[in-house]
């Protein structure tokens, strides 16, 4: 009898859940020293294979290049490694001798790890190493067109930081991956927290978990070439980053933003630098492919060629184009230019001055984009600044390659592929995912002052107020007692003014 392949993904990932749970609870009784040993140990080993890997991912996926995924490969093992390396995440982290405060770290435990499809083994290798450095365990779901190559990444890390000494167990995956089985993932009891990098579903779907979770919106990434910028420079860059493993990045520009005063140079630079512009029946058949459903991005472009998207539209393009390119005016879904693309193509918009490119950029991130990146171009540091404090994203990168340099390759950004989109995107962290992100901080506070308590009076409740008829005996007998004409007082007058003046007199206690 044959069982249910949903069924055997899902006990799969029960077993996997169950060892990293097992294994996690002795790895957090290592001591830092043992952590980083064991993190170094896995770094060192994904780098030696950064090249195969990429192979293995641009050959599964059919998406990407591979001397660009081989990059992928070795920033999130060594420069991820070599950002987190020095950093406090297993016991006492911090000493405030002033506030007399100690900070001390724990894990949440196991992390449920969900990788894409466009970057299939950095995300595993960048996921794994921030997971151990933080002291927890970690179960991958694998994407099913990407299984095959992640699970690789994922046993080159495994058998590295066994021989460095980690539990077995501590980094599971699922071999057989499965919707059902994923959905679980999120929401078993032993999951304690999420890193989900995805669609816009998986990553509502991680947030309704119940769970902590880290996901990350899309990016429909603009890019303003600036008047003041160096045209040549700034084209080239863009074309590098848009044709970086065929735009797979998510921080990649999907759009130029160009002041008309430069626009003409412009085009004229892209041209030289094999960019090939369509109009009319052309840029018409290529919006078909691009988005066949409208607001749906075709995934069969997705990290293809231009010369491969070229051929799906029917459209004769030159031997060596390296991105195809159309002007565009309309800010909306329908619009298929004007959506994320993840491949090599661009929309090219035109501002009349920069409060029209900071309408243009702003329409593009509410297609999908808000809380993620843009990218600008310019010379003038005051208008960057300003374009930083308007946009609704997270990282802005200036004068650089937006894809690598969101991710921290070409930046002081931390390096990571999950690049949280704060509120703008609906995120619970604008940062660039890391090690610290994956922590918890109790803290050991010692008295700094002394405070004086106020006491609340000891008497009897009853005696807190005269009572009415030791009020009328009291005024009784002082009256009798008055060398004066009784009749000329009036008793109750002055039962009055005694009880308003006892009455003031204990509200002032």
């Amino acid at each position: 009898m044959s069982l249910d392949k949903d069924l055997l993904s899902i006990q799969e990932m029960r077993n996997a859940l169950v060892r990293a749970h097992e294994a996690q609870k002795i790895y957090e009784t290592f001591t830092q020293q043992q952590v980083d040993s064991i993190v170094k140990r896995v770094a060192d080993a994904a780098f030696r294979a950064a090249e195969r890997l990429a192979e293995m991912a641009v050959e599964e996926t059919r998406m990407g290049v591979v001397l660009h995924k081989k990059i992928k490969n070795e920033v999130s093992s060594r420069d991820v490694y070599e950002s987190i390396k020095d950093e406090k995440t297993i016991g006492i982290i911090h000493r405030d001798h002033i506030s007399k405060v100690t900070e001390i770290a724990y894990p949440f435990g196991v992390v449920a790890a969900i990788i894409p499809t466009t970057n299939p083994t950095s995300t595993a290798i960048f996921k794994t190493l921030i997971a151990l450095k933080s002291g927890n365990g970690i179960v991958v779901s694998p994407h099913p067109r990407a299984m095959n190559c992640t699970i690789e990444a994922l046993k080159i890390c495994n058998e590295a930081a066994i021989e460095a000494g980690a539990p077995e167990g501590l980094i599971g995956w699922i071999s057989n991956p499965s919707l059902e089985a994923t959905t679980e993932l999120m929401k078993h009891k032993l999951t304690n927290v999420i890193l989900a990098t995805g669609g816009v579903g998986l990553v509502r779907a991680a947030y309704s978990s119940g769970k902590p979770a880290y996901g990350v919106g899309p990016g429909n990434v603009p890019v303003y070439l600036e008047k003041t910028a160096n045209i040549a420079k700034a084209v080239k860059d863009i074309i590098e980053s848009k044709t970086f493993d065929n735009g797979t990045i998510c921080a990649t520009e999907q759009a130029i933003v160009v002041d008309r005063y430069i626009k003409e140079m412009t085009i004229r630079e892209l041209k030289n630098n094999r960019v090939y512009f369509i109009e009319g029946k052309e840029k018409a058949k290529m919006e078909k492919v691009i988005s066949p459903i409208t607001g749906q991005l075709n995934p069969n472009i997705v990290g293809k060629s231009a010369l491969e998207i070229a051929k799906m539209a029917g459209i004769q393009v030159p031997a060596d184009t390296r991105v195809i390119m159309a002007e565009e005016d309309r800010l909306e879904k329908s619009a298929p230019f004007a959506i994320e693309k993840l491949s090599p193509i661009l929309a090219l918009y035109t501002a009349e001055n920069k409060e029209n490119a900071k309408e243009i950029c702003i329409g593009l991130l509410n297609l999908g984009g808000r809380g993620h990146s843009m990218s600008i171009h310019t010379n003038d540091h005051q208008l960057a600044e300003e374009f930083a404090n308007q946009m609704p994203v997270s990282r802005i990168m200036v004068n650089t390659l937006s894809s690598i340099g969101a991710v921290g390759a070409t930046t002081g950004l931390k390096p990571s592929f999950t690049l949280g989109c704060g509120s703008y995107g609906g995120n619970i962290t604008s940062d660039n995912i890391s090690a610290q992100h994956l922590i918890n901080v109790k803290r050991l506070a010692f008295v700094t002052k002394e405070v004086t308590i106020p006491q609340a009076s000891s008497r009897p409740e009853s005696s807190g107020a005269i009572e009415e008829d030791k009020v009328h005996e009291v005024v009784s007998n002082v009256l009798e007692n008055l060398p004066i004409d009784k009749k000329s007082i009036d008793k109750n007058e002055v039962l009055f003014l005694v009880q308003k003046v006892v009455s003031q007199f204990q509200s002032e206690r």
